[in-house]
């Protein structure tokens, strides 16, 4: 919870200014994922609301934004083919009507999927994803947000122009070009405001100016009522989803899309914090975003809402337009709801491309561009991630982009230490010593086997172990093995120089695995 004492006018002023400006913002956002969810508006705006409240009091990282995302919302629809197939009879109304509660159910189990993960303090794992692979999904996002920007800009009907891609772009100048110039002037505010004056964020008085201008003097251009009507909102409600759901059918269907849900959020928003806190330079607490976002979640859920997730493009409205405190991200959650249920035709007439003119800076702000001069600096495998990751974000999915960037950059990792070396000598008592230098684990147990002589080796050898480490199990039953060849011809093998984790290691093996000392007494430093 956030301390109004510990505010200074200046901070309350930029966390309330900066707050009006994400809830604006967030409606459209909102609308949009409902609408690619396949649900009404209003389910992703009672998302917004509850998720960004519960997340702006208890969430791991002051300022952060969350709400209903695409990354989640791409998810369910999947989840409504499945329905959809499981129930054909059923009409169109009342398949929507299914669907929700489907979705409902989905968020509520993905949010207690979510809380464990964050009890269990496993949020502390997103430090496995590498440097490459964030700039990989800053990038690849930053893309994907100017990218769900254009369907605003394009013509009403595009499937007479049969995929002339030159025909539409003509088309959409030629009907949407004031939406054009706004978006300009829009980004031109954005940019130059701030050099002038920094009293309220650039994107808010864009948003003001250019609302009163288009309504008053009459120009015709698409508005946020254009794409649902809002008239009728009201207030969360409690919401039970479906009890006749709870059945092994539907449950084989919920239960794998509540875990994907569960984990593309926290995904996101733990890679979201990690953003933040390069820009801000204070640390946010995974763990308890992990435990705020399924809170959010699962209460999203129960007051009809869908489960969402931290969202970088308004994080980065939110951070870069002074709100740094909690009260930012409260304000903005609070100021949604109220202007959807009491101020919905103020909200109507907003034009979409001030919101959309909004984004594409947000695009250009959150796009790593020192990357770009980084790539020809660093190592192949490096770039290589990176390069994956972006493109993976943009075309298939950001949980898979991330989990693909940090399986590649294991695998280079692997690749490069899977070499150990072994200094041979012979000591005064005639035994051979093997002094081993790298890691031993899964990777370098075909170069480990490689160093030995077993044939040609004398009565007693020794392995030492002074610059080397068993890493695993793997390591442990390469020493096994070992272990009984030097066995079956007569010869003696023993292990030098093991640190306390070594000896771990190879005492978790068991029987599986002999070994003896020839001075137990040696202690390295650990």
């Amino acid at each position: 919870m956030f301390n109004i004492q510990n505010y200074s006018k200046q901070n309350i002023k930029n966390d309330l200014l900066s707050g009006a400006l994400v809830a604006v913002a967030l409606v459209p956002e909102a609308i949009a994922f409902s609408f690619i969810a396949g649900v009404s508006p209003v389910v992703g705006l009672y998302g917004a609301f509850i998720i960004g409240l519960i997340t702006a009091l208890i969430g791991g990282k002051p300022g952060m934004i969350s709400g209903a995302t695409g990354a989640v919302a791409v998810v369910f629809v999947s989840l409504g083919l499945s329905v959809a197939s499981l129930n054909p009879e059923l009409d169109k109304e009342a398949l929507s009507l299914l669907i929700l509660h489907y979705i409902l159910l989905t968020s509520i189990i993905a949010g207690l999927i979510q809380i464990a993960i964050g009890l269990m303090k496993l949020g502390k794992f997103i430090r496995l994803v590498p440097q490459p692979a964030l700039f990989g999904f800053v990038n690849g996002l930053a893309i994907v947000i100017a990218m769900a920007q254009l369907p605003f800009l394009a013509p009403k009907d595009m499937a007479q122009y049969d995929g002339d891609w030159l025909a539409i772009i003509g088309a959409s100048f030629s009907e949407n070009y004031v939406m054009y110039l706004i978006v300009l002037i829009t980004m031109a505010t954005m940019h130059f405001l701030p050099k002038v004056s920094k009293a309220a964020p650039a994107g808010l008085v864009a948003i003001v100016v250019i609302t009163l201008v288009t309504y008053f003097v009459g120009i015709d251009t698409k508005v946020v009522g254009d794409l649902a009507d809002l008239s009728n909102v009201s207030f969360p409600s409690f919401t039970l989803p479906d009890t006749t759901l709870f059945t092994v059918e539907s449950m084989m269907i919920i239960l794998p899309t509540a875990v994907i849900v569960a984990l593309v959020g926290l995904i996101e928003s733990l890679l979201t914090l990690s953003v933040l806190d390069e820009m801000g330079g204070e640390r946010g607490s995974g763990n308890k975003e992990c435990i705020a976002l399924g809170v959010g979640n699962s209460t999203s859920g129960l007051f009809g809402g869908m489960a969402g997730c931290a969202m970088i493009g308004q994080s980065i409205i939110n951070f870069t337009s002074g709100g740094l405190g909690r009260l930012s991200s409260f304000t903005a959650a609070v100021l949604l709801i109220i202007l959807v249920v009491s101020f919905s035709n103020v909200i109507a007439v907003i034009p979409m491309a001030v919101l959309v003119g909004i984004m594409f800076m947000v695009s250009i702000g959150t796009f790593e561009f020192s990357s770009l001069k980084r790539i020809k600096h660093m190592p192949r495998s490096d770039a290589f991630v990176l390069i994956a990751v972006t493109i993976i974000t943009v075309f298939e999915d950001l949980a898979v982009a991330v989990i693909a960037g940090i399986i590649i950059s294991a695998l280079v990792f692997a690749w490069e230490h899977a070499k150990i070396l072994a200094h041979t000598s012979i000591d005064t008592e005639g035994r051979k010593i093997y002094e081993l230098d790298g890691p031993l684990f899964f990777a370098s147990v075909t170069s480990f086997n490689e160093q030995f002589d077993v044939a040609n080796d004398p009565k007693e050898v020794v392995i030492d172990f002074k610059k080397a480490r068993v890493m695993d199990s793997s390591g442990s039953e390469a020493i096994d093995a070992l272990t009984e060849k030097y066995k079956k011809v007569g010869k003696k093998l023993s292990l030098r120089h093991l640190s306390k984790d070594c000896k771990a290691t190879l005492k978790s093996a068991g029987p599986f695995c002999t070994y003896e000392e020839d001075d137990p007494t040696y202690k390295v430093a650990v």
